[in-house]
């Protein structure tokens, strides 16, 4: 599924670019240039997402024991970078315009392609947006955010636009793509920050942690305590791992057990996670962490 979206939205970028290319040979207007250089972005990131998808659906192996799902991080920070160049681009043609501003042309119909690519970039950001918080992709994830910043940024041309076409104001032209520019630059980073977090094995969210504190708490029927949870993610993989103390006379066995309750319900709480316990006897008790109910 995460790999038919991606090259949905390889296809579809490759489409609203056409369209937005056309908006800006038709119009003259540098701000829709802007506009299209941000949609070669979204084409590129499409194609990064579609091979980090790939390859982090491949299985464990030998020497990637825990999966290869964080190569989807890789493709997020590659499209936040992308971005950031992009951003680039649009400042050094906005001033070259402010220095010699450009008369436009053919507004009608350039700005009704522009209306059309928005739409239907409004339409893929929000099911890729849909896709990704339930399959936990950050590559979706990643592209569905770049394209929403796409999509507002493409309205407040369109309004930039039609305002300097309607007054003569041409200096509107290339302030508002230094504005664009300045937006586009403000979500790379925060894509590239985000990425780097996921890199770094970031922690589960507080209330997500919340709910599996809870879940060892009411499931853990029998031990004593648990300890030292930790956990991670990697791309839609959860690791989660903790220490259990139960009683020292317990069996094998029945620590097992215990164990098994535990992980059916932690992975109840949370999709595709990997549980780790490490069983310990009643003296390696801290007296802190989770009290078993």
């Amino acid at each position: 599924m995460a790999i038919r979206a991606a090259l949905l939205s390889l296809c579809v970028g490759a489409l609203v670019l056409a369209l937005k290319f056309g908006a800006y040979r038709l119009t003259g207007s540098v701000a829709l240039y802007s506009d299209a250089l941000e949609s070669i972005i979204n084409v590129a990131a499409a194609a990064a997402a579609l091979i980090a998808l790939a390859v982090a659906r491949r299985p464990a192996d030998a020497n990637h024991p825990y999966g290869h799902s964080k190569a989807e991080y890789f493709s997020a920070v590659l499209e936040g970078v992308l971005i950031v160049l992009a951003s680039l681009s649009i400042l050094r043609e906005a001033v070259s315009a402010f220095r010699e501003p450009r008369a436009l042309e053919d507004l009608g119909l350039g700005l009704g392609l522009s209306v059309v690519a928005s739409v239907i970039n409004g339409l893929l950001a929000a099911y890729l947006a849909r896709l990704g918080r339930s399959m936990r992709s950050p590559a979706l994830q990643a592209d569905a955010k770049h394209i929403w910043s796409d999509v507002v940024t493409s309205l407040g041309v369109l309004v930039g636009v039609g305002l300097a076409g309607l007054t003569g104001w041409s200096l509107l032209d290339p302030l508002l793509a230094g504005l664009v520019a300045l937006n586009i630059l403000r979500v790379g980073w925060e894509l590239v920050r985000e990425s780097l977090g996921g890199l770094m094995d970031q922690s589960l969210s507080a209330d997500i942690l919340e709910r599996v504190r809870d879940a060892v708490a009411v499931h853990g029927a029998g031990a004593l305590e648990a300890h030292d949870l930790r956990t991670r993610s990697a791309g839609n993989a959860v690791f989660i791992e903790f220490h259990l103390v139960v009683p020292g006379e317990m069996t094998v066995a029945e620590a097992h057990h215990i164990c098994d309750r535990l992980e059916e319900a932690i992975k109840a709480v949370v999709e595709n996670s990997d549980v780790m316990i490490h069983v310990e006897p009643e003296y390696k008790a801290k007296h802190k962490g989770i009290v078993v109910i």
